[in-house]
């Protein structure tokens, strides 16, 4: 992700000559399906990485408004309506699950199942759609 980033940046950076809807639709094409891709089983990832992807995804906005540092990113992410990561992780594994639920293959049941041996305290992906 930080590599499409600096990559992009003479487009969506603060000298930037293009629109603030012009800066989103770069990030929203290019960037956002870096981090999006595998999305549906970041459930087992931990709360360190998400973190990560979060810090760089408000760096990221605050670059397409070129917004100084007071500006809070709650108000950067409800300006330019993109939701938080994890409510992207949250929204994209139900429709994951949803589509399992659904399939034909009687294959695919057993990743619908709760595990039931937990030695470790972590958020696994079925968990996530409640």
């Amino acid at each position: 992700m930080d590599q499409k980033t600096k990559e992009l940046n003479w487009l969506k950076g603060r000298k930037s000559h293009l629109s603030i809807e012009n800066k989103l639709l770069i990030y929203k094409t290019v960037i956002k399906p870096t981090w999006t891709y595998g999305i549906e089983l970041w459930g087992c990832a931990s709360k360190s990485n998400i973190a990560i992807i979060q810090r760089a995804q408000s760096k990221i906005l605050r670059t397409i408004m070129n917004a100084p540092r007071y500006v809070s990113n709650r108000t950067l992410h409800t300006d330019l309506k993109t939701p938080y990561v994890t409510e992207v992780i949250r929204e994209n594994s139900t429709k994951y699950f949803s589509k399992l639920e659904n399939h034909s293959n009687p294959l695919l049941q057993p990743l619908l199942q709760p595990h039931q041996n937990r030695r470790l305290r972590r958020i696994w992906p079925t968990e996530l759609r409640n």
